[in-house]
Order: structure tokens, then sequence, then C-alpha cells
């Protein structure tokens, strides 16, 4: 699917050598598995995809797009970068990026760092509130732009990492689904790549010389609880490699009658063979 031919300008330039073939084939082949299993394609759908100037949504964004090109994904795409006002934040790279790959896109200028530094002491990260002000943003111009979907780079080490946030520190069983229904209930939000390692969306970006733009809001703090279950993660895959993957596939394969939660199983109603049925 991916050897010969035309292929997207996202991708000229793309090494040649075998190991990078097999990583972009696993990569759009992961992809592609993702938005078949939980449904994602509405034909003649508008996605906007969000583009951070990160590793995750640089792959994202190229691989939606051949995807796309390939004729397997029969949905408008509209690059969505949210410019936060972080002070240094390199306004030009995405926008001279995405022209000069013949990518639909819109720069929106929302100045939501302002309003998180002003009103989350320093001693807290910022995470919760600028995600907030950043999802409010890109809800708003996804309906502005008539699209159904907000597309996001979350990958499979994101979705591992906040369902042990939410062991660790909320107190449920809970993560990021590959496909949400918003509160307002208007908006679908996708993950594509929700079946990708982190690894190799940095080594695909890597290789294909992505202009990287760091986030320095809270990449710069200290302590967040995402870098603690990070590490812990990454102690575990060193000493058993592959164990993030087999953690990935328990979420996939969820047995309400072997937890504790009385809401998802009838505990009460369970009978014995030969009980007689409850009158």
């Amino acid at each position: 699917m991916l050897d010969d031919g035309e292929i997207h300008p996202l991708f000229y330039g793309a090494p040649t050598s075998t190991s990078f073939r097999k990583l972009r084939k696993r990569i759009v082949r992961q992809a592609r598995e993702a938005i078949e299993a939980y449904g994602m394609v509405e034909r003649g759908a508008k996605w906007l995809v969000c583009l951070s100037g990160g590793k995750d949504s640089y792959t994202l964004l190229a691989v939606l797009h051949e995807l796309q090109w390939r004729g397997l994904l029969p949905v408008e795409l509209l690059a969505c970068n949210l410019d936060q006002g972080q002070p240094g934040f390199p306004s030009t790279v995405l926008p001279e990026f995405l022209a000069n790959m013949g990518v639909a896109n819109r720069v929106e200028y929302q100045d939501t760092y302002s309003i998180v530094t002003s009103k989350v002491p320093s001693t807290r990260t910022y995470c919760a509130m600028c995600s907030r002000l950043r999802r409010g943003n890109l809800y708003r111009v996804a309906r502005e732009e008539g699209c159904s979907a907000v597309v996001l780079g979350h990958h499979r080490d994101d979705i591992l990492e906040t369902f042990f946030m939410n062991l660790f520190h909320g107190g449920r069983l809970a993560t990021m689904p590959p496909k949400l229904l918003n509160d307002e209930g208007d908006l679908f939000v996708y993950r594509p790549l929700a079946y990708v390692a982190e690894a190799d969306c940095e080594k695909f970006a890597r290789d294909m010389s992505y202009p990287i733009i760091p986030c320095d809001l809270c990449g710069s703090q200290d302590g967040l609880q995402r870098q603690q279950v990070k590490a812990l993660l990454d102690g575990w895959e060193a000493n058993s490699p592959g164990r993030r993957q087999v953690m990935f596939r328990s979420l996939m394969n969820a047995r309400p009658s072997h937890l504790l939660d009385p809401k998802l199983f009838d505990f009460a109603g369970l009978l014995r063979s030969g009980d007689p049925e409850p009158q």
C-alpha cells in the first residue's frame, strides 16, 4: 500500500531505509485499525486536526493525510494550531510548514498563557487549566469551521499514563478513549494514534525532520504527576520489555464481573445453577 507511486507532500524526503519503511507502514496500519475499530469515519465529514508542533501531532497529521491520499479516509481534513501566547513561541514555524506542505489549515491566536499563569500559583502545575482552555477554544473553532470531530494526537503511552494517573490519584478506572462525545453532545473527539507507541512517533518525526516545537509552558515544571507515572512505566518496560503493550491490551479486555463496580455488573442478582428465579 505504501511502497510505490505518488505520496503526500508530508512524506517527501522520507528516508528510504527498510527500518523507516517498516516504521511508517506500522504507524499507518495501526492508525487505520483504530479508526475502523472505533467507528470514526463518517463519509463526507470534516475533521479538525489539532497540531501543537510536537512529535505526536506531526505524526498524526502525516498519517491522516496519507490515508486520505490513498482513498482510505473519506473525510476533509483541516489542520489547526492554537497559538496560546506563550513568550518566545515561534509563531511562524507551523504556518510556513503547513503552507509548504499544501495542508489546509487555520492558525488561531488566543492568549490563554496569561490566563493560566495569572490564576494558577507557580507552585502548582498548569496542565489542567491549560488543557481546559485549549480544548474550549478548539471546540469553538471546530464549530466555526463546520467540523464534526476534533482529532488529537494522543498515542498508546498517553492513554496508559492517563489510566494510571486516574488509578493512583483519581480513584477510578478510566482513561482517554479513542472516541469520545463532548459534553455538549455536538462534537466527537478522536484519537487515531491510540494503538501507536510514543517511541514510534518520536522516531518517525525525527526521521522526517519535522520542525518540533517544545511545550515550554508546563514542560519546565518539576514533579508533574504524568512525569512520575511515565518514569514508573519506563522502569517496568526496562525490566520486562513489552509490558506496556500487555497493559494496553488489558484496557481492551475488561471483565466487569471480575471487578467491583455493582453499577457495571449485577452481583446481587447472581444465581447458582439450580437456584429458583426471583419472584
